[in-house]
């Protein structure tokens, strides 16, 4: 009879390219085996790219100047750290609720934080088979994503990438784990798909040939996608060569990214193709999400319990958003791009005639009344609308632009400049030749395809036209997103924003998630999660780790 086993911790490669593992002496009468897996000597790194705001923040440790210098927390204090369960969230919305908009401005200054890599590393608890190391997972900057959002996808990787088959009994008789079982078994339609190329056990051989060290990569996602992608490409190159210095051959790394972090990747992958074996995207707003506009404007949408707990602590309102969202490039990259299907900005009003009677007087964006802007980087860059989206009275609460030239407007313009240069230049409609990607189009996970204002007249003492809503002033800015505007200072209308209208994963409408089509080697169509847990649901994963076989498969 096979003596039972019990995981070793992870081997430790050594420079000269062997391999070495920690044990302790037990008495003889002691029967349980230790069991040290030996990795392949070809090494193919995965690094998860997280979304916007999945990676921790921290205030700088060692400001170069008092500009780096964060005035609201302490030189190396954490900035962004979110809540990992649902008693910490509790609490953390009862934090944030507090800070005023002066104090989320300067707490979220883009130059005085960088990336913290000591959050919380999250090790789920395997089977007994599998053991995944703290230090280790510190070592590859498991502790820079949020653990709650990426804990569990990145042991789910370490884990089940690097085990594939399993001999016992006498005869040493191989077969394939369960996990790959569940893979090679799960129906294509789960993924959206009617069928798909099986999965084999030689595929599964090439796979095992390889080992799959799992790597995460944070960035400070106030910044421009270019810089934090910059930032990527220097960490792709430093976890090749580090392997390349133990003499393991080691030549290109796939990348695994989410929502925002698939724009960063994009961009990297641009410029270092040969580095990059293979990208699979998740929920990735390829052509941004009229959700960016919505809650910078009128702040972050709550349509229940959970969601208003979020809410609290990204913004209930626009006095609380403008101030983080309006000057940081990287949040503007999230709106809709000059790609996105449009008109996605329209503005109705519903008001009397005649005695019973209503009249509806509607329009949008790029057909205003003598003005055609079909370019949305100018909706962006406009500070004078009603409609706008970044009010610059609400922007600079903390006086950091008053002293600067053009002052906050200035600011507002240039990171919305970054924006269009990083969304035409940097990415453009530009592809990894081996890139995968899935998205949401669950009809139960509403989210903005556009923005739609609603404004609703009992009584006015002027004709409501396209043109004098066009031109009307604004007022106050309500609570719930909602505006006070008057119309040619004689007839005040009230607009609401309306809910979101159309399918995805409540973040991404479909319209955007589908952005790659043609341009990628295979595009899912996915239901049954929101965004933020994409990668929490099964098939999700198992789809991932069949891409990730898929990419390998093509590799030399």
């Amino acid at each position: 009879m096979a003596e039972p086993t019990r995981p070793l911790p992870s081997l430790i490669p050594l420079p000269d390219g062997v391999w070495r593992c920690t044990s302790t002496m037990t008495p003889s009468e002691f029967t349980v085996r230790g069991l040290a897996l030996k990795p392949a000597g070809s090494i193919i790194p995965v690094i998860v790219v997280p979304g916007i705001m999945g990676t921790n923040l921290r205030a700088k440790a060692n400001p170069q100047s008092d500009e780096e210098r964060n005035k609201e927390v302490g030189e190396g204090a954490p900035v962004w750290r979110p809540p990992n369960t649902d008693l910490g969230g509790l609490w953390d919305s009862i934090i944030w609720d507090d800070l005023t908009p002066k104090q989320r401005q300067l707490r979220f200054d883009a130059d005085t934080v960088e990336v913290d890599d000591s959050g919380p590393v999250h090790i789920p608890h395997g089977n007994g088979r599998f053991h995944v190391n703290r230090a280790e997972a510190r070592e590859r900057w498991w502790g820079e994503l949020h653990a709650d959002s990426y804990g569990g996808l990145l042991c789910a990787l370490r884990t089940r990438l690097n085990q594939t088959f399993w001999r016992e009994g006498l005869e040493d008789e191989r077969h394939v784990l369960e996990h790959w079982k569940d893979v090679m078994a799960c129906d294509p339609k789960k993924w959206g798909v009617r069928e798909m190329e099986p999965l084999t056990e030689a595929d599964l051989e090439k796979h095992a040939r390889h080992h799959f060290p799992v790597y995460g990569c944070g960035y400070n996602w106030l910044e421009s996608c270019e810089i934090s992608s910059l930032r990527l490409e220097k960490r792709i190159l430093e976890i090749i060569e580090s392997w390349r210095k133990l003499k393991r051959q080691c030549d290109q790394v796939i990348l695994v990214t989410h929502s925002m972090g698939g724009l960063v990747a994009r961009a990297c992958a641009k410029r270092i193709p040969d580095k990059i074996a293979g990208v699979i995207h998740g929920v990735m707003p390829a052509l941004g999400a009229p959700v960016a506009y919505r809650r910078m404007a009128c702040g972050t949408e709550a349509p229940g319990v959970i969601a208003s707990r979020v809410a609290k602590i990204l913004g209930e309102t626009t006095y609380h958003t403008t101030p983080v969202l309006a000057t940081s490039p990287g949040a503007l990259e999230l709106l809709p791009n000059h790609l996105y299907p449009g008109p996605w900005l329209h503005i109705t009003v519903m008001q009397p005639e005649g005695p019973t009677g209503k009249r509806e007087t509607a329009f949008d964006y790029v057909h205003l009344p003598d003005e055609s802007r079909p370019n949305p980087y100018d909706l962006y860059r406009d500070t004078q609308s009603w409609y706008r989206l970044a009010d610059p009275e609400l922007a600079d609460p903390a006086g950091k632009f008053k002293r600067k030239r053009g002052g906050v407007q200035k600011a507002i313009e240039a990171a919305v400049n970054t924006a269009e240069r990083f969304h035409r230049n940097s990415l453009g409609s530009a592809y990894h030749p081996h890139t995968y990607a899935f998205y949401g189009g669950d009809p139960r996970e509403i989210s903005f395809g556009q923005v739609r204002w609603v404004g609703r007249v009992e009584a006015g003492r002027t004709v409501l036209t396209a043109f004098n809503v066009a031109k009307a002033k604004l007022s106050v800015n309500y609570s719930e997103g909602a505006r006070l505007v008057t119309v040619e200072h004689l007839t005040d209308v009230i607009f609401k924003p309306e809910p979101g209208d159309t399918r995805g994963d409540g973040t991404v409408p479909h319209q955007s998630g589908a952005g790659p089509a043609g341009k990628v080697r295979q595009l899912f169509e996915t239901h049954g999660y929101d965004h933020q847990g994409s990668y929490k649901h099964d098939y999700m994963l198992l789809l991932t780790l069949r891409l990730i076989v898929k990419i390998v498969q093509g590799m030399p």
